[in-house]
This record gives C-alpha cells, sequence and structure tokens, in this order.
C-alpha cells in the first residue's frame, strides 16, 4: 500500500509512526512537508520567555527512521484528490491513499498594520522577536488580541496573557502596565465553563482586562481597532493572526467554507482513499494537536486494518485535551469530548499544578522519542 501524507505536525507524524509500526515495510509512506523541523506549539512561548532557545525546540524530520517511510523535504504546488496525485517543487508522487495533514496556515498580512506594528507568536520567528522586544517593554499598554474568527490551541491567547503579567511581576514593571485580551468568544474556553471560569478568576486576580466577543481587525495609529470600531491604544501588540487553509488545498478543490469537510467518523474526504486531519479540517473539533493526533490513529488503523484484510475497529471520538500555562511554573489541563452529545461538548477541569506540568513535560517528551527518537 503507498500512502502519501501531506504535512508532517501532530496527525502526519502520529499517522506515519503508527503504520511502521504496525506494517514495518510492508507500507510504503512518504511524509512531505516543507519544513526542516518540527516545533510543539506551546514551545514558542517558552522562546518568547527566553526559556528556551529558538534551536532547542526543533525536532529535525531528518532524523526519522522509520521501517516503510520516507521524509521529503519539499513545497507542495498541486494536489489532486481525483488521482490521489501530488505536485511538489522537485517531483510528482501517486498514491493508493491519500492523507492531507497540511494544518492551517497564518495569513498576518490580513490584518492591516499587524506586520509593520505588531508581533506575533505563533511561529519561532516570530516568538523568537518578541523575546528581544520585551525586555524594552517598560510600561504601557499591552494587547494580546485574535484577528480572525477561528485559531489553532484555543488556551495560547489567555497563557500569553498570564504569562506576560508573570514576566512583568518579575522585573519589577507589572504596575507601569496594563494587559488586556482581545478574543472573538464569549468566553475564554467555550466547551468548558470550569476551564473559562479559572481563567476569568485568574485575569480578575491579576488585574488583566478580558474583552470577549471581538476580533482585532486593524492596527492604526497607535490603537488596535476592533471589528466594532472601537480604539485600544496600545504600546504592545501580541497578536494571532488569521488562519486559513493553505493555499494549495484551496486550489485542489477539496474545501468547503474555508475548510475541509471529512466524515466526522472516519475523516474520509469525498474523494475516495483521501482522508484529512487536522487544522486543515472542519471535523468539529479544536485546532490543537491533541485532536489532530487523535484522528489520525483513527485513519491509520483503518489503513492497518484493510492492509490485514480485517474490519476497521475505530470511529473518531471528538476527544482531546489542552495544557494551560498560568504562570508559576504552574499547568493546568483540560479535557473535552465533542462528539458524544453532539452540540454539547463535555468537560473535565484539572486545576493549574507542578504535577501537571510535569504532566505537559513528559507528554512532550513521550511525543519525541515517539516520532523522532528524541529523548
Amino acid at each position: 500500500m503507498r500512502v502519501l501524507v501531506l504535512g508532517a505536525g501532530f496527525g502526519g507524524l502520529e499517522l506515519s509512526s503508527r503504520l511502521s509500526e504496525a506494517l514495518g515495510d510492508d507500507v510504503d509512506v512518504t511524509l512531505i512537508d516543507q519544513a526542516d523541523s518540527f516545533v510543539f506549539g506551546f514551545a514558542k512561548l517558552d522562546v518568547m520567555f527566553g526559556k528556551r532557545e529558538p534551536d532547542a525546540v526543533r525536532l529535525h524530520y531528518s532524523d526519522i527512521a522509520k521501517p516503510g517511510v520516507r521524509f521529503l523535504r519539499e513545497a507542495i504546488t498541486a494536489i489532486d484528490p481525483v488521482g490521489k496525485r501530488v505536485t511538489t517543487d522537485r517531483d510528482s508522487y501517486e498514491a493508493d491513499v491519500l492523507v492531507v495533514a497540511l494544518g492551517a496556515d497564518l495569513d498576518p498580512g490580513a490584518t492591516p498594520g499587524l506586520l509593520e506594528r505588531g508581533n506575533e507568536y505563533y511561529t519561532v520567528p516570530g516568538a523568537e522577536r518578541l523575546r528581544d522586544v520585551l525586555p524594552s517593554f517598560e510600561g504601557g499598554s499591552a494587547i494580546v488580541g485574535v484577528c480572525g474568527d477561528t485559531f489553532k490551541c484555543p488556551p495560547a491567547p489567555s497563557e500569553a496573557a498570564l504569562l506576560l503579567d508573570g514576566y512583568l511581576r518579575d522585573r519589577g514593571r507589572r504596575d507601569a502596565a496594563q494587559i488586556q485580551l482581545v478574543i472573538p468568544f464569549g468566553k475564554p474556553i467555550p466547551p468548558s465553563p470550569e476551564t473559562s471560569a479559572a481563567l476569568l478568576e485568574a485575569f480578575s486576580e491579576r488585574g488583566i482586562e478580558f474583552v470577549p466577543n471581538h476580533r482585532v481587525a486593524a492596527l492604526k495609529d497607535g490603537a488596535a481597532v476592533l471589528d466594532d470600531g472601537r480604539r485600544l491604544p496600545y504600546d504592545l501588540f501580541l497578536g494571532i493572526p488569521v488562519h486559513r487553509v493553505p493555499a494549495v488545498v484551496e486550489a485542489s478543490g477539496m474545501t468547503e467554507h474555508g475548510w475541509i469537510p471529512v466524515d466526522p467518523g472516519t475523516l474520509q474526504t469525498r474523494f475516495p482513499d483521501v482522508y484529512a486531519v487536522g487544522d486543515v479540517t472542519s471535523v468539529g473539533t479544536p485546532k490543537a494537536g491533541m485532536f489532530a493526533e487523535g484522528a489520525a490513529v483513527v485513519v491509520a488503523d483503518e489503513l492497518i486494518a484493510r492492509a490485514r484484510g480485517q474490519e476497521s475497529p475505530l470511529r473518531y471520538d471528538g476527544k482531546g485535551a489542552c495544557y494551560i500555562e498560568f504562570g508559576a511554573d504552574e499547568v493546568a489541563r483540560v479535557d473535552v469530548d465533542f462528539f458524544s452529545t453532539p452540540g454539547r461538548p463535555t468537560s473535565t477541569w484539572v486545576p493549574p499544578s507542578i504535577h501537571t506540568a510535569e504532566e505537559k513535560a513528559a507528554f512532550s517528551r513521550s511525543r519525541s522519542a515517539r516520532w523522532f527518537g528524541a529523548s
């Protein structure tokens, strides 16, 4: 079986690893990504606040050595879902099964002024630039602002606000600064009332102003302009750019309303033997790593069962978790189930603690070892 996996994030890495473990050289997996390395999303916060160097958070794809898997660092230029054919800047490839796991692209240019007058921390270079900017912020108004309607890692804006608060306190500059958090939701984490309540309490205790149900539409004349025209003056802006489907996916004809629709149980697209997992889809779960990983497990087990002539054992359950940095080395966790009660997600809240911080570190180590053989 020839399997083409496009994108080496949580979904692509888990899918490739699982196929290799089960089928070894009996499967031919080609994993394609234009980047040279993988970075956990939460590691960018470590870079931004100077806890880790950029090179230390990169896991290099050249270290992947798994039976039946080859990694190609190439830019995908065209996807033909009918013929299950992919063209890159170097070659073209065909497969029996195509899996699209290209994630969501950032589009900072979609928000006027963001590139010229603001900062983003959703990329390693952006986090690195902010690491150099933050020491010069001695006081004034700081805004953490979401610029689009959907974005990767829902807790990340709240984490940035809380960690900025701690950073300024450690430097003795918190009394000279105001922090505002602008997000397009009514609550910090809408599927989890307990998590939202805990975050709102933390914001209140630390003097962080929560500005719900708005997104930042532009940066102009020293102010963040919200989608209703309201202006919030700022001296430091930490932005979460607009997210969009990769242009090559949009051009393939696979998308509807901006993302790839899939069967929520199987992750199959409307094209035979073409699957999509993770942030690139509109499956109904957050754009977050653990949800992409869970979807990849379902697709992998379907392909393994097919190769063995067996019935597929799993359907995607829409379950996942997110870790949330609260500062002071404490981390919380929220577990959410999106599919058991359609339209009414259920959640479990694990309060911030050192223990959960250790759990998060162990999670990172386990995936590094599983996907890259790294410790």
